[in-house]
């Protein structure tokens, strides 16, 4: 489901090939009649917009359905979105490690490598050897360069989706502002040969977000993401939509001042942020500061699985102060499913966030609240970024323009 309402022609003959194509992807009408009776299109008009659908390779016939008249007759021919046709790159950056993958265009995970790339090294030298991973996973699946039909990019930092550009990110060193789009593209192409396709940058908890939404809760129409690795981030979707404020700067719960860290000072700057005291960073260093061997959340989050028991410790207590703010959060949103994700989501930091959050929220807030982990793991990032990638090239008023552009 595309969690997005469409707008057709209906009683005026204006639906649009692009239209039909999200009624079909979206499961609304699968049959030339149910598209006809969605649209209001007479059944000439329908074959013909369908015509240039299939001859786009989109779309496919699939089995034969129930009959639709009860006097019987021969099955009706379903539709649906050919999701073979091409693939899609996506890449899930973190602050010192990555993750990338081919993808297809109903969000299987076909080719994945995962290693180290630290973010600090600048975007030239990340995303050239981005372009080098994305080479070697298409080897790896066996699909030509001329199969992709775009690439997702999740980052750790604030992103302006218009331009594709992070503005002022407190963990992203040397990025600010830079042209990721251009560098991404052009790697891509040093390292397949693919013509320019389409590069898509957000922010790394909102792509988490949107990923976990669409896969495990598709119906709940406002949720929220908390990642909490080496900084802290929040990913909101209402109604199937991320929303992202006017310029990309809704979520950044990490930079919410609390008075225990009045005297913290924080990489953004600022003093008493949240994320200068219960980040996966903030764990980290307090655990060298205690003689434990740490310099990041991912540090933190091994040491959480061998049972530390100062980590352990300290995650709880950065718990319960991330509950603290999300008690604020939730009361505002009034979300159905709370999610905790990164590299301290574990029983620790969950349960430190349980017992803050129950305790300040109102009960009327939590009635209907799930407080979750993340379902998808470490691949939500990636299938949050496929997702974006797909529903940009495929939306109704896109498809349009791509047709064209095919001659069809």
């Amino acid at each position: 489901m595309t969690g997005r309402p469409v707008r057709t022609g209906r009683g005026t003959g204006q639906a649009s090939a692009g239209e039909l194509l999200e009624l079909v992807r979206s499961r609304r009408a699968v049959t030339r009649g149910a598209l006809q009776q969605a649209t209001g299109l007479s059944r000439a008009t329908v074959g013909q917009r369908l015509d240039r659908l299939f001859r786009a390779g989109w779309l496919r016939e699939g089995a034969g359905g129930p009959v639709d008249s009860p006097l019987g007759g021969r099955p009706s021919i379903t539709l649906e979105f050919d999701d073979e046709h091409a693939v899609v790159l996506a890449s899930d950056l973190d602050t010192r490690h990555a993750r990338a993958a081919v993808l297809s265009l109903s969000g299987e995970i076909l080719a994945e490598h995962s290693g180290t790339l630290v973010v600090e090294d600048g975007p030239d030298v990340v995303l050239g050897e981005l372009g080098r991973w994305f080479g070697e996973l298409l080897e790896k699946t066996g699909r030509g360069a001329e199969s992709v039909c775009g690439v997702g990019l999740a980052v750790p930092g604030p992103v302006d989706t218009e331009t594709g550009r992070v503005v002022q990110p407190p963990i992203m060193p040397g990025w600010d502002g830079y042209d990721i789009r251009s560098r991404l593209a052009r790697a891509l192409t040093e390292h397949t040969g693919a013509a320019a396709v389409p590069v898509l940058v957000d922010n790394d908890a909102n792509l988490m977000a949107y990923g976990e939404q669409r896969t495990g809760y598709p119906d709940c129409s406002a949720f929220v993401l908390v990642k909490v690795s080496t900084g802290i981030g929040a990913g909101v979707v209402v109604d199937g939509a991320v929303f992202r404020g006017i310029d990309g700067g809704a979520g950044d719960i990490g930079h919410i001042r609390v008075p225990e860290g009045a005297q913290t000072l924080c990489r953004c700057g600022s003093y008493g942020c949240l994320a200068a005291i219960a980040s996966g960073g903030a764990v980290a260093r307090r655990l060298a500061e205690a003689g434990v061997p740490a310099a990041s959340g991912s540090d933190v989050r091994d040491l959480l699985a061998s049972g530390h028991p100062e980590a352990v410790g300290l995650a709880r207590e950065a718990g319960r102060r991330v509950g603290d703010v999300l008690a604020t959060v939730v009361t505002l949103l009034n979300p159905g499913v709370l999610m905790i994700a990164g590299d301290l989501a574990g029983t620790p930091f969950l349960t430190g966030v349980r017992e803050l959050l129950y305790q300040r929220a109102l009960p009327r807030s939590t009635a209907h609240l799930d407080v979750v982990t993340a379902r998808l793991g470490e691949r939500s990032g990636l299938v949050g970024a496929g997702a974006m990638v797909v529903e940009h090239l495929y939306a109704p008023e896109r498809v349009e323009e791509r047709l064209r552009a095919l001659g069809v």
